[in-house]
């Protein structure tokens, strides 16, 4: 089982976005400041205001939500995935990128971390 933190805005606002769009289930959920979605083996941890994930560090940095890292959702079908969240208002980053591995495109959940769906070449 692998574990994921991300960092968001609105902890029931993510909760929303990885259950309705992403077909997360919720584990459990702490009142406003953390919740934990499942799908398959992984684990997505959701740390919103209030949590001791987003709290200064020692050194004064400040946690922040986005950014470029980003977990990985295989799919079948990348091209319905896509339409299907654009239809229903989700964040893209570009167009569907091809490579040597497959395709993939990256979804912004509602804080602006990235999720990139990916699907394999066969």
């Amino acid at each position: 089982m692998a574990v994921v933190r991300y960092l968001v805005a609105d902890v029931d606002a993510a909760v929303a976005f990885y259950t309705k769009l992403l077909g997360f289930e919720l584990v459990e959920q702490w009142g406003p400041p953390f919740a934990m979605v499942k799908r398959d083996d992984l684990t997505l941890w959701l740390s919103g205001p209030g949590s001791s994930a987003a709290r200064a560090l020692s050194s004064g940095a400040m946690p922040a939500t986005g950014g470029w890292n980003r977990l990985v959702l295989e799919t079948d079908d990348l091209a319905a995935l896509v339409e299907q969240l654009a239809r229903k208002g989700a964040r893209l980053r570009g167009d569907v990128t091809t490579g040597p591995g497959g395709k993939q495109a990256l979804v912004d959940d509602p804080s602006g971390n990235p999720i990139e769906l990916f699907q394999p070449a066969r």
